[in-house]
């Protein structure tokens, strides 16, 4: 017999650094989680990804347990990381702070294609290219 969906709770977390403070405690506080047990395992399955934003879908159950499943890093923090930059441009159309080429837009594309709902690469590049543009990046379409 299977066990009684109460709640999924999603929250985004650097990766081995989850900790019972907010948002980790009060978000599954309020369901009677074992909230130490949580950021325990978080940690320990997202160690080799320090440095970044893992973004983490909890499912609670009457009984008080869970099990949750780790998304692929937000696209902003992927190209972040990848221009070794803070923040994206305050005026994105005015301020340019990087340059994107086709070879790393599709390196984010690969990385974010299992929760990208779309399974064509050029669609993924451009959900890629949206961001990057947002965040105030020159998108260099020379391959």
């Amino acid at each position: 017999m299977s066990k009684k969906l109460i709640s999924v709770v999603k929250l985004a977390l650097p990766a081995g650094k989850a900790t019972p403070a907010p948002p980790v405690g009060p978000a599954l506080g309020q369901h009677g989680v074992n909230i130490v047990m949580f950021c325990k395992e978080y940690n320990a399955k997202t160690s080799d990804k320090i440095g970044l934003i893992i973004p983490a879908e909890i499912y609670i159950y009457e009984d008080k347990s869970f099990n949750f499943i780790l998304k692929t890093p937000p696209v902003s923090e992927l190209i972040k990381k990848l221009l070794n930059i803070n923040k994206g441009s305050d005026k994105c159309n005015q301020n340019k702070i990087g340059t994107l080429n086709y070879n790393q837009l599709l390196e984010i594309a690969n990385i974010k294609m299992p929760d990208l709902n779309t399974n064509n690469i050029s669609q993924a590049i451009k959900i890629v290219e949206g961001t990057a543009k947002n965040m105030g990046i020159v998108i260099d379409k020379s391959k």
